[in-house]
């Protein structure tokens, strides 16, 4: 969850400890979770995406002044970025069958309009990563659609643009997060348009925007471990609770294991060490 100031011509985004589920923010947060996200995708954007894309700094002192007077708060978790006119569509990869995608293949045989093979179990790693574009919803959830639906929207050059960075970023992070004992079953990217060009914006590869496992003990055909937020989803999904506000208060020992796997998460794929983060 962030919190975005308008600064003219740029952007503040503040990423917090919020945590969402099932298009709920929940009462409690995970300690961190802001400055991990926000190293995250910095390291993202240096390593895949160092051109193209919004980030201007996270550095504080490089901040407008102003801001530099609520540097206690802003520092680690917040990145000045270029203010973009935000294209209307998540931009998803898909390398495994997991999620919502598991559920619509179970009922259709494709996913977003894309068929595929007979007999995949849920879980199971697709031949090649696929395209399935969602609209971002401004409330209720984001809804899947085919790619055609998304160039007729907004154009075959954009479109066919949107694809193509999505599918090159999605299989360049997987390279490497699969040699460093992780799985990325599946994420989304945003884009803009700034000065014409179509530019990566938003935080990218992050376990709120990801499906991170574990490479260790990967076995199709269950649910698998994971380093992102679907551990709350887990236990949230059986308390007995219809989904509706206000959502069960998250325990101690689920406020914790989520904070472990994000830093996990961060460590594994960063090889950084976590001195930033609270004791």
């Amino acid at each position: 969850m962030r919190d975005v100031y308008d600064l003219g011509d740029e952007l503040l985004i503040v990423a917090t400890d919020r945590i969402s589920a099932f298009d709920l923010i929940m009462r409690e947060g995970i300690p961190d979770k802001g400055k991990i996200l926000t190293a995250l995708s910095l390291f993202w954007f240096e390593t895949l995406a160092s051109d193209d894309n919004h980030l201007i700094t996270t550095d504080v002192n490089r901040f407008p002044r102003e801001l530099q007077l609520f540097e206690e708060n802003l520092r680690g978790r917040s990145m000045l970025v270029k203010r973009a006119e935000v294209i209307p569509f998540e931009c998803v990869a898909r390398g495994y069958l997991a999620g919502s995608g598991w559920k619509e293949y179970q009922a259709t045989g494709k996913v977003c309009g894309v068929g595929l093979q007979k007999g995949l179990r849920q879980c199971e790693q697709l031949h090649e990563p696929i395209f399935t574009p969602a609209t971002k919803a401004t409330g209720g959830h984001d809804e899947n659609v085919s790619y055609e639906v998304m160039e007729k929207a907004i154009g075959k050059n954009v479109a066919n643009q949107l694809r193509t960075r999505t599918l090159s970023l999605y299989k360049s992070a997987a390279r490497l997060a699969a040699d460093r004992g992780v799985i990325i079953a599946d994420t989304k990217f945003e884009f803009g348009i700034y000065k014409d060009k179509v530019i990566l914006i938003d935080e990218i590869l992050t376990p709120d925007s990801s499906r991170f496992w574990p490479a260790a003990g990967y076995a199709p055909g269950k649910d698998q471990p994971s380093f992102d937020k679907q551990f709350v989803r887990n236990w949230l999904e059986v308390q007995g609770w219809d989904k509706s506000p206000p959502p069960p208060a998250l325990p101690a020992n689920v406020i914790e294991g989520t904070r472990n796997r994000y830093v996990e998460a961060y460590a594994k794929l960063t090889r950084r060490p976590t001195d930033f983060l609270s004791s």
